[in-house]
């Protein structure tokens, strides 16, 4: 197990995650996995106006997304994160997915640390790949 914190965090909505000590385990499970060494992860959840104003002001992007991981490490395998998840984007994509919030919240969550682990989803063959690898993280959730 490894000691350095992964915290979650609200901005601008009320929101509490719920399995936290669960959520972390499994976090934890996926960095240990690839070697990497966890210095500091923070999942910020937030509103959908929040994370747009992220994107316009750090990205240059004027869209709504799900998503958005700063990774702020200074070396290669070490986690050391900041990860921003819009709640809206979420409810709204569960919804049209026809799936579970849940399932949809840890997939983003996933997601955002397969980027930081060295997965990218820029061709269409390395969306598939990052399609796959969030599925096998999803399918390492004893918590459900």
């Amino acid at each position: 197990m490894l000691d350095a914190p992964i915290e979650f965090v609200s901005e601008d909505i009320e929101f509490q995650l719920t399995n936290q000590e669960n959520i972390t385990d499994w976090l934890t499970q996926l960095i240990e996995e690839h070697d990497y060494t966890l210095e500091a992860l923070t999942y910020i959840f937030c509103s959908d106006d929040y994370l747009h104003q992220i994107n316009i002001e750090y990205l240059d992007h004027d869209t709504y997304t799900d998503i958005i991981t700063f990774n702020n490490a200074d070396e290669t395998g070490v986690i050391e994160s900041d990860i921003f998840i819009s709640i809206d984007r979420i409810k709204d994509n569960a919804a049209s997915l026809g799936i579970s919030f849940e399932d949809e919240l840890h997939r983003v969550m996933a997601h955002g640390l397969l980027h930081l682990l060295g997965y990218d989803d820029k061709t269409p063959d390395k969306k598939k790949l990052m399609s796959e690898k969030e599925d096998y993280c999803l399918s390492l959730r004893k918590f459900l």
